[in-house]
């Protein structure tokens, strides 16, 4: 009986051992082990609580203080917040910065602390507080966060400066001042700027606008000119008609003469014969009074006299004819 009891206590306790002593590695952590002096990774999903290390593979964020020197001896102050992780192609270089403990990677970041402050105060002290700026800095930090983390088995996941500023508040302020200053200079000039190319947009407008209304101008210009042509060709035209039929009108009214120049009898079938005629039969004692146009009288001296002593004679003889019947 007392057998059995030690049995069940010595079950009990290798139990309760095994249970304190086993481990299941979480998602977010790293265990590691070490074999043969170096230092590798355990996949597992279980491991032993004293034979291995679980390190947390999280990003850790620390903030980073440097008082620095510029040239000159004026203190500044520089404040960096930092983001890393473990490097776990480097990890063997994480412990050997922080050593075999949970709390590795916060002696790393120590570590990187201090080799940042040194960079960022070698750097300072080239230059004057005017020519320094949080760009410079960080840009500088940026060419040697590579070799630090690589060093000390961190990775940088971020880096950015929260602010840079003289130690001395009269200094601070004389560059905010400076800067404002710089900044309203800018701000006018670029005011000024925009000013001037409204005013050249404006010009270019108006010398747009000129140029197009004096297009416009030529081209009505041009319009009215080939309407004017096109109304002084019609002109001539119909002056050149009127000429042609003018001219036909002579030539007819000139066959017509010699017709009757070379026949005179036939100036009595002329309208002003008949009229002529008649008037002479209705009227007793009457006188016949014959008048020409001007325009008559230019076709022909002889033809007129010749037409007037026809109608004499003939106005004559009807009235001796009258006269013997009375």
């Amino acid at each position: 009986m007392l057998m059995v009891t030690g049995l069940s206590a010595i079950a009990i306790l290798i139990i309760s051992l095994l249970l304190y002593e086993i481990r299941l590695r979480k998602p977010d952590q790293v265990v590691l082990y070490e074999k043969e002096n170096t230092v590798k990774i355990h996949t597992g999903r279980f491991y032993v609580r004293h034979l291995n290390l679980a390190l947390p593979k999280t990003a850790y964020s620390f903030p980073v203080t440097v008082e620095a020197s510029a040239k000159g001896n004026i203190d500044c102050r520089i404040k960096l917040s930092v983001t890393a992780a473990p490097l776990l192609k480097n990890i063997h270089q994480l412990i050997i910065t922080g050593g075999w403990n949970s709390k590795a990677h916060i002696k790393a970041a120590n570590e990187i602390e201090i080799n940042f402050t040194s960079i960022i105060k070698e750097y300072t002290e080239k230059y004057t507080i005017e020519e320094l700026a949080s760009e410079k800095i960080l840009e500088q930090l940026n060419l040697k966060s590579e070799d630090v983390s690589g060093k000390f088995g961190l990775e940088i996941i971020s880096l950015s400066i929260q602010s840079f500023e003289a130690s001395d508040p009269k200094i601070s302020e004389a560059m905010k001042q400076r800067e404002s200053a710089r900044i309203l200079e800018q701000t006018e000039l670029l005011n000024q700027k925009a000013r001037i190319s409204a005013v050249k947009s404006k010009l270019n407008a108006d010398e747009e606008i000129a140029f197009r209304e004096h297009e416009i101008q030529m081209r009505t210009y041009e319009l009215k000119k080939e309407e004017l042509e096109k109304e002084n060709d019609l002109a001539l035209r119909r002056m050149e008609e009127e000429l042609k039929r003018e001219k036909m009108k002579l030539e007819l009214e000139k066959e017509e003469m010699n017709a009757l120049k070379n026949n005179p009898e036939l100036l009595m079938l002329t309208p002003q014969a008949a009229r002529l005629a008649e008037a002479s039969q209705s009227l007793k004692n009457a006188r016949t009074v014959v008048s020409f146009s001007p325009a008559d009288l230019q076709n022909g001296a002889d033809l007129l006299g010749v037409f007037q002593n026809l109608l004499q004679n003939s106005a004559a003889k009807t009235n001796e004819k009258k006269d013997n019947r009375e």
